[in-house]
């Protein structure tokens, strides 16, 4: 009498695929290299628009310094709210070891003339030469 054996194991394939594994991780790679930049944008301002804006690549830039003037009145230095009257003092502080560098002001277009004079006002007593005006490129009915 003989015996017949099924060997079902040796039809297992304990081969592991990795195919979409790395799918995965290079999707969620690709996710953080876009929002990433978009969480360094600071504080949420409605920038004005203009006809013909000037490229101005160093504000992108991590060590860029942005002061940025809400539609409230209220100033931030990065992300970090200040006082009016403290200002001057914090630019002052961050450009102790970096003279000459340029500051950049992006204020929101609905905010208040004075606030944005007083802003600039204050960096340049700070004792910044270079002040940069953010704004965004008016976008026409056909573009």
């Amino acid at each position: 009498m003989g015996i017949s054996v099924r060997n079902e194991g040796a039809k297992v394939n304990s081969n592991i695929n990795v195919t979409p594994m790395v799918d995965v991780m290079l999707v969620l790679l690709i996710i953080f290299m876009v929002i990433t930049p978009m969480l360094q944008n600071k504080v949420q301002v409605d920038l004005a628009r203009t006809d013909n804006p000037t490229s101005m690549p160093d504000a992108d830039k991590e060590d860029a310094i942005v002061v940025a003037v809400t539609r409230s009145g209220d100033f931030y230095l990065g992300q970090d709210k200040v006082a009016p009257s403290q200002l001057g003092g914090k630019v002052r502080d961050k450009l102790t070891d970096k003279p000459g560098k340029q500051i950049f002001v992006r204020a929101d277009a609905r905010a208040r003339y004075l606030d944005v004079e007083n802003a600039i006002d204050d960096v340049r007593t700070a004792g910044v030469d270079s002040v940069g005006l953010l704004t965004e490129k008016r976008q026409g009915p056909g573009e």
